[in-house]
């Protein structure tokens, strides 16, 4: 999507701290963290929210959670982390392309 934040990083337009990628996948740092490893799973594929999965978005978003799990050490969470997909403007989504938050590397609140 030609405006797409997520996009351009994902197309290099934008610099970001990238931490893993592969042909449909692309994990980057988030810039405002929220806990001391605050990273962002993001498909190459441009879809907004839940609601626009269609089959194959659905099994790709299935393949970026073994993707998460399978980094798990790689990415320093070996201690446990939490997943957040965030959906619309009341839940906090900013920026409008499907988006898995990974936090982890400390003890997490719930709230």
């Amino acid at each position: 999507m030609e405006n797409c934040l997520f996009c351009k990083i994902i197309a290099g337009e934008i610099p970001s701290a990238k931490v893993y990628e592969d042909e449909e996948t692309y994990i980057f740092r988030d810039i405002e963290p929220k806990a001391k490893i605050h990273l962002l799973c993001v498909p190459k594929e441009h879809f907004a929210s839940l609601s626009e999965m269609d089959d194959g978005r659905a099994a790709l978003v299935g393949r970026m959670l073994k993707k998460i799990a399978a980094l798990q050490t790689e990415l320093g969470l070996s201690d446990g982390y939490r997943l957040v997909v965030n959906q619309g403007a009341n839940a906090g989504q900013t920026v409008p392309h499907l988006h898995i938050h990974i936090l982890g590397g400390e003890p997490l609140e719930w709230e």
